[in-house]
């Protein structure tokens, strides 16, 4: 990433939350991350760790009553959290697309796919409905589905899972976004199928320079797929930095736990580490660090003090073993 641009996406000191009647709970505490154009950052942990949360957050579709209490949230500089509904609505549709999970979400399964793909380009784009449609079946194309003159005229029923999902990002690509934002997009797919999207994300950022937040609990897909990643536990970023060395020398405890949990083709093991304990609820997350209940190399300091992200070799890492104190004394 060339240091002097300013990244497509900027995300500052992101807090969401969700007030109840017992209290407000605190879902994102001061969350912070950017995305250069052309970039894949993967943003991976267990569920319940505020990933997809991150990913409505940006796309302006957070669930009431949760709501962004501070900080912001920049598409190419132009803050976008504190813009109205029917503003948020041409950004979302325009600048940034969305790919679901569940691909029944995001199609309307009364209008042909065709129909909804065409009345999607003419809201954004300036064409004629022949060329939009044009566009439409090149999208198709583009996605891997066969014979896309004809089906262009199906209804979603009449595809299946993983040819449905493509058709969603078809979707999300309609309007030439500049911002990608892909909330578990392979997770329901088989493995080939998973391996074009995947191909076809990469593509995209290549060719047409966006910027793709691949929310995924799949740290295969990461490997596979991300420039960057980012380690999300309990609402905050434990650790981001480039994707190899978050892999192969994690630097926070809760990441090496996460690497260990992978089966490698290369070894032979008879157990997978296991991180023991679970992710704690938002009403009772601990004092200091989040994790310090489940961590093997918790010591005082990470019981009463909560670790910002600080340099941890090639990567940063919201960890106590990272301070200067620290490695001073080792």
């Amino acid at each position: 990433m060339n240091t002097n641009e300013t990244p497509l996406l900027q995300v500052k000191n992101l807090r969401v939350e969700f007030p109840t009647r017992r209290g407000t709970l605190l879902a994102l505490d001061d969350i912070s991350f950017d995305i250069a154009a052309g970039e894949i950052l993967g943003v991976v942990g267990e569920s319940g760790a505020g990933k997809s949360l991150t990913g409505a957050a940006i796309i302006g579709l957070l669930e009431p009553p949760g709501r962004v209490a501070a900080g912001e949230i920049r598409l190419d500089g132009r803050r976008i959290d504190n813009l109205p509904y029917e503003e948020m609505r041409k950004v979302r549709g325009r600048q940034i697309g969305a790919i679901f999970q569940d691909p029944l979400t995001s199609l309307n399964p009364l209008y042909t796919v065709g129909r909804q793909l065409v009345e999607t380009i003419l809201t954004h784009l300036p064409m004629s409905p022949a060329q939009a449609r044009q566009r439409a079946i090149q999208l198709l194309k583009d996605t891997g589905i066969p014979a896309a003159e004809q089906r262009i005229d199906h209804y979603p029923h009449q595809f299946s899972g993983g040819m449905r999902q493509r058709v969603v990002i078809a979707l999300a690509l309609a309007a030439e976004p500049k911002l990608i934002v892909a909330d578990e997009p392979t997770t329901a797919l088989d493995v080939s199928i998973q391996a074009q999207i995947i191909a076809l994300l990469k593509r995209l950022c290549k060719e047409k320079g966006a910027a793709v937040m691949l929310v995924t609990h799949d740290m295969g897909v990461i490997a596979e797929t991300c420039d960057r990643v980012a380690v999300m536990y309990a609402g905050r970023i434990v650790e981001i930095g480039p994707v190899q060395d978050v892999i192969h020398a994690p630097a926070h405890p809760y990441t090496v736990g996460l690497m260990g949990s992978i089966p490698s083709m290369d070894e032979d093991r008879d157990r997978l580490t296991q991180i023991d304990g679970a992710m704690p609820r938002l009403t009772a997350i601990p004092k200091g660090c989040a994790f310090n209940p489940r961590c093997p190399q918790a010591f005082d300091r990470c019981r009463i003090e909560r670790p910002e992200l600080m340099d941890a070799g090639r990567t940063r890492a919201a960890c106590w073993l990272h301070s200067p104190q620290e490695r001073r004394a080792a």
